[in-house]
């Protein structure tokens, strides 16, 4: 298949879920907001949605002006990130947000992919902003958007997590 045709196509999957997923996200929203969550890290949040549409909506036009073909070994990467993804929403379950809120009474969730590693959907999602656009040869936007997507999360987004559980920690040990 032709990288121009099918970036419509993996544009129009990115647009649904992304849709889809926020709206869980608000439904876990209303529902930590409601058990007494405490937000962290709002200053930084439209960053990332500045960031996300950018990319697909670059990934969609990059894709479109390629002359190639899909490659497959990047588009396979993009497909194996996907039940890693659910597999983290699902862990996290009602905790699972775009924002960073902090439950009272909630523990941190450590099974699931939480065993292997901290922050694994932002290994899935890096893995998605770097395979999406070479899937269909828009590695300009592959590589802009990796190192974009890596200095929000390790300078910003990580950390204030981080210190959001440290500090919901020292209040819970006093």
């Amino acid at each position: 298949m032709k990288a121009r045709r099918a970036a419509g196509w993996l544009f129009a999957f990115l647009v649904v879920q992304r849709l889809l997923e926020l709206r869980v996200a608000r439904s876990n929203e209303r529902w930590a907001r409601e058990h007494g969550a405490q937000e962290y890290g709002q200053s930084h949040y439209p960053l990332f949605f500045v960031l996300h549409p950018t990319w697909m909506l670059l990934t969609l036009l990059e894709g479109r002006a390629s002359r190639g073909r899909v490659n497959p070994w990047a588009l396979a990467l993009f497909a194996l990130a996907q039940p890693l993804r659910y597999w983290v929403i699902r862990t996290l379950g009602r905790y699972w947000n775009t924002r960073i809120l902090i439950v009272p009474g909630g523990q941190r969730v450590t099974g699931g992919p939480f065993r292997f590693m901290s922050h694994p959907n932002y290994a899935v999602v890096a893995l998605e902003i770097a395979t999406a656009p070479l899937a269909v040869g828009a590695w300009r936007t592959a590589l802009a958007y990796t190192l974009l997507n890596a200095a929000l999360l390790l300078g910003i987004r990580i950390p204030a997590e981080e210190r959001a559980l440290a500090e919901y920690r020292r209040s819970q040990a006093s």
